[in-house]
């Protein structure tokens, strides 16, 4: 074993990067066997420095990132800062002032992952990147080495626990969405501006990477479409518990039939309760893949927190070690492929479409023949009509499948009808 430490800089202790710390120094026998030559924190970069951080040497923390980064005698370092600036200018530095890298951020990986691989082979560096989509969940590394003999054509999951907690609770008690999101909160799983999970900004960044891995194509986060789960009311739940199903946010990769193009997405869908993703609970991740070969795989486990996150980032941390010793590096950016990204109007599935009509002889007719119209062929129908004395009914069409763009026609049809009083909510169906 060599003697001589490999030494790493760590940007950022916080939830994440304070755990990272800690198993560096708790595991440091261990992390040194493993890689062949002990590991040293060298210094830690923080915003706040006068915050006490127990286990860490004082000595060791600073405010100025980018003199750490080009102190020279960096071997790797870690970045769980999050966000596009400085992590990006700190990242590129660190290349050019031969560091590898292994970073958490699905943000700017998303963004700008390309110029970050081009970095970083342009310096003969690592970018490893295993904690910045499912936390403790082992993915990034199976789909671009260990199926990477392989043909990847689908990647179906859930990518964020706080919304598959807040959607699994409304779906087990009956609560609303501000109910569940409040007891959400409450234990820590959301933060204080829940925005960039409800809204599915997070889930985005991930897909975008996914898809860019299992695809062998460049996927930024402006080619991929999102849409939050704000809307997903309790009818929505007791709609889909008729169907068999539940509801999900899911992040879904496709390659298209012909294996032309590709699309990226992550908007509310109802599963069939037979469905793996269905029985996912709480707080917790899984990841569909389906491939040529090896058929279909499941990827399950918690898709945040310190621990879980910092296990992903000190995995990355012994290859990138590993590979240093070796004097070689891991796998780039496989992009060769260079399909094109279809726009959300192509992508063909399911939908379940909830209208309140006037409750008369006669409306099922017009709106079946608005469907038709649009060339939207319908599975089934329900219609209710209502106690209450409106004189209207809800009126539930499942379709066969259809394009985003045929259905979005279908619906401004339906909107013009005298007799559709309004559109209630639409719903994607997938993983049949």
């Amino acid at each position: 074993m060599r003697t001589r430490p490999l030494k790493v800089a760590l940007l950022g202790c916080g939830v994440v990067g304070s755990e990272v710390a800690r198993i560096m120094t708790t595991h440091a026998d261990d992390l040194a066997a493993r890689i062949g030559a002990p590991v040293e924190l060298a210094g830690v970069a923080v915003r706040r420095p006068s915050r006490v951080r127990e286990g860490i040497d004082p000595a060791l923390v600073t405010t100025d990132a980018t003199a750490l980064v080009k102190r020279g005698d960096i071997d790797v370092v870690v970045e769980v800062i999050g966000g596009i600036e400085p992590a990006r200018t700190l990242i590129t530095t660190a290349f050019e002032y031969g560091a590898s890298v292994v970073s958490a951020n699905k943000a700017l990986l998303a963004q700008d992952g390309a110029a970050l691989h081009a970095a970083a082979e342009e310096h003969g560096e690592d970018l490893y990147y295993e904690a910045a989509v499912a936390g403790a969940i082992p993915l990034i590394r199976p789909l671009r080495e260990s199926l990477a003999g392989d043909k990847v054509n689908r990647v179906l999951g859930i990518v964020n626990g706080t919304t598959n907690f807040i959607l699994d609770k409304m779906d087990s008690t009956g609560a609303g969405y501000q109910e569940a999101l409040d007891e959400a909160t409450a234990l820590g799983y959301a933060e204080a501006d829940p925005t960039a999970d409800v809204e599915a900004f997070d889930a985005a960044a991930k897909a975008a990477i996914l898809a860019g891995i299992a695809f062998h194509t460049r996927v930024r986060l402006d080619d991929v479409y999102r849409e939050g789960m704000t809307e997903v009311t309790a009818a929505d739940f007791a709609s889909a518990r008729e169907m068999g199903c539940t509801i999900k946010l899911l992040a879904i990769c496709e390659r298209a039939a012909d294996g032309a193009s590709v699309t990226a997405r992550v908007h509310p869908a109802m599963i069939p309760l037979s469905h793996p993703l269905a029985s996912v609970r709480g707080a917790y991740n899984a990841v569909f893949v389906e491939s040529d070969a090896a058929g279909q795989l499941m990827f399950y486990g918690p898709g945040a927190g310190g621990a879980p996150t910092a296990s992903a980032v000190l995995g990355d941390l012994v290859a990138v070690c590993r590979n240093r010793l070796s004097g070689a590096t891991g796998p780039g950016e496989s992009a060769y492929a260079a399909l094109p990204v279809s726009p959300m109007g192509d992508v063909v599935t399911r939908y379940h479409i909830s209208l309140d009509v006037a409750d008369k002889p006669g409306v099922l007719a017009q709106v079946a023949t608005v469907f038709a119209e649009h060339g939207v062929s319908i599975d089934t129908v329900r219609q209710q009509g209502r106690l209450d004395g409106s004189g209207e009914a809800s009126l539930v069409v499942v379709t066969h499948r259809a394009s985003d763009a045929s259905l979005t026609g279908t619906v401004e049809a339906l909107r013009k009808l005298d007799t559709v009083r309004g559109v209630a909510s639409i719903m994607r169906v997938e993983g049949e």
